[in-house]
């Protein structure tokens, strides 16, 4: 199968924090025999050993426009995290933004990926993932028309991504103005995901979790476990309550213990100690040296069944004990109690976070379990063979 991907980013020097997940499903697709043609909407083109790399045809455009929209979200009034935001809420600044880039950026994607199509005629299907669909409205139906090849579409950031949702404040707001009939399929991050699709449009609607690349998420030898609870993550937005209840608040009354985080704009966090990030290898160390890791999942994800996150597919393959907030589906992914510690409050964080640090065998029977499904049922290379037999339907 050849395939030629239109993927958000191959940059992974920006802030797009998905990019590394694309990166292990390109690599999972070669390592199954798929050849892939990948071409970032933003930034650019990054060859590497599993894929070959087309142009970005509108980098700079590209660029003008994301300087556009992150301009047009500081004027934009704050709303509370987590609060929702009717679909008519689109501000005129958003409806100018995507006007002139379906006029602009849309014709050199299409003439683009036309030229692709009529050098590489053995192609099988375009897949496009998480780009503003509604920046290229059009693109697709002409695609799929002029060369009889199905176009399909992955949404990794499902809910938060849906007009029902305000979406991330750095986020685009990519369904506002798109047309979802012109896909052969829909495939999103989250099983709740698929009905709210359909009522969007979407002929078709398929799940493809994240997943983790064991070669890459493997335990490290570490002279000692030092750190007792690490969080690694980035903002606070819809998810305050459990940073306070599983880091903040634990961290006041177990003062003996080392709390860390690796992150920005987590909040105020007291006298957690906020550890330097260096590489993804020392991350990958941190999390080795932490006994305990936490999964705090954003409300938007854990309040959809199975709305996938990479986070405890990476402390998985890496054999933590993790200990995780609600969220809705991840029996489906991992099993309480044994692959994984879930938590419903401050005062049960604290109970198990006590247990924990004291046993160490149950901290390793759990991280060992965790690595184990991850290598049994969740790596990229699952979800590559996942996504060929959705993309094979419609071939």
């Amino acid at each position: 199968m050849k395939l030629l991907i239109v993927v958000s980013s191959l940059d992974l020097s920006q802030p797009f924090s998905a990019t590394p997940a694309w990166w292990q499903l390109l690599k999972g697709l070669y390592e199954i025999g798929v050849e892939v043609i990948a071409a970032p909407y933003q930034g650019p083109a990054i060859d590497s050993l599993w894929w070959r790399a087309e142009a970005n045809p509108a980098r700079w455009q590209g660029q003008a426009f994301k300087s556009a929209r992150d301009f047009s979200r500081m004027l934009r009034p704050n709303s509370s995290p987590g609060e929702s935001a009717p679909p008519a809420g689109d501000s005129l600044s958003d409806i100018a933004v995507r006007a002139a880039a379906q006029k602009l950026i849309a014709p050199l994607w299409r003439d683009h990926l036309a030229r692709i199509l009529h050098r590489e005629d053995d192609i099988c299907a375009i897949l496009f993932i998480t780009v503003p669909l509604n920046h290229l409205r059009g693109v697709p139906g002409f695609l799929s028309q002029a060369f009889d090849v199905p176009v399909l579409f992955y949404d990794g950031d499902v809910p938060a991504s849906l007009p029902t949702m305000q979406g991330f404040a750095s986020g685009f707001r990519i369904y506002q103005g798109a047309d979802l009939s012109e896909y052969a399929a829909f495939i999103s991050n989250s099983s709740g995901g698929e009905d709210l699709l359909r009522q969007l449009g979407a002929p078709n609607t398929h799940t493809l979790w994240y997943g983790a690349d064991p070669d890459i998420f493997r335990p490290v030898d570490v002279p000692a476990q030092d750190i007792d609870l690490l969080f690694y993550g980035h903002g606070r937005e819809y998810r305050e309550e459990w940073i306070d209840s599983m880091i903040t608040a634990p961290a006041r009354q177990l003062r003996d213990y080392r709390f860390a985080v690796r992150g920005t704009n987590l909040g105020d966090l007291g006298s957690v100690e906020k550890l330097p990030y260096l590489s993804f290898s020392k991350l990958r160390e941190y999390i080795c040296r932490s006994k305990l890791n936490l999964c705090i999942t954003r409300g938007a994800h854990a309040n959809l069944h199975a709305s996938s996150s990479s986070r405890p597919f990476e402390l998985g393959a890496l054999g933590a004990c993790i200990v995780a907030n609600p969220y809705a589906g991840i029996e489906e992914w991992f099993e309480p109690d044994k692959e994984l510690v879930i938590v419903n409050s401050a005062d049960e964080a604290l109970d198990r976070y006590e247990f924990l640090l004291r046993n160490d065998t149950a901290r390793g029977a759990i991280g060992k379990a965790a690595r184990q499904r991850v290598l049994e049922q969740h790596t990229f290379r699952h979800r590559a063979r996942e996504l060929v037999n959705i993309i094979s339907q419609y071939i």
